[in-house]
């Protein structure tokens, strides 16, 4: 009888340890998806225009690569292989955004109608290019804190890449000298293109 009583009572703690490791699994994850969506959900106004777009409305379905440009920099021609990239994997829901910036020895002095020009007249780019801000130090745009915060790695110079996973659910950073081609770069992009997403998994 005692030992039946003891069986009992230990299968009743192993079902009750079980169930409070599942509920904080699940918190766990709904944790990181609100943390995620929070990522993404940020408004821009795009380059020389009036325009604004929320990010997670706009590009919360695909794979990002956000760069931070600059006009005069060494790292400029990396606009053109960007664009090759972003065509490269555009229809696979990816897409590279730019976002000028002046932070590293004033490579990008210029008024935004001056840096579009550079973009899309000398360059070609044709993927998104955003308003000119600050991403590092206290001024930083609040969407690059989030990026240094979740990455673990703030830019260093112009061109620091930061590959988000859809809906902002992870994001790996690459310095500025990873050329847009690099294989470490591409075999990344095409991981987080072939991952499902947090929130789909637990649907599921």
């Amino acid at each position: 009888m005692i030992i039946r009583f003891w069986f009992i009572l230990t299968q009743l703690i192993r079902c009750r340890a079980q169930k409070q490791l599942f509920v904080l699994t699940l918190s766990m994850a709904f944790s990181a998806v609100s943390q995620a969506n929070s990522l993404l959900d940020v408004e821009v106004r795009h380059l020389a225009s009036t325009k604004v777009s929320n990010l997670q409305t706009e590009f919360g379905s695909q794979v990002i690569l956000a760069v931070n440009t600059a006009s005069k920099c060494a790292y400029t021609p990396q606009l053109r292989e960007l664009e090759t990239l972003h065509k490269r994997f555009s229809r696979n829901e990816f897409s590279v955004l730019g976002f000028p910036s002046n932070d590293f020895a004033s490579q990008d002095p210029g008024t935004e109608a001056q840096i579009a020009d550079v973009c899309y007249v000398n360059y070609g780019v044709t993927f998104p290019m955003f308003e000119k801000i600050s991403v590092r130090g206290e001024s930083a745009h609040t969407f690059f804190r989030s990026l240094s915060a979740m990455s673990g790695s703030d830019p260093a110079w112009n061109f620091h890449k930061y590959l988000i996973y859809r809906g902002g659910e992870r994001v790996i950073a690459f310095p500025s000298h990873t050329a847009p081609d690099a294989p470490e770069l591409l075999a990344a992009i095409e991981e987080a293109l072939s991952s499902i997403p947090r929130a789909v998994a637990l649907e599921n």
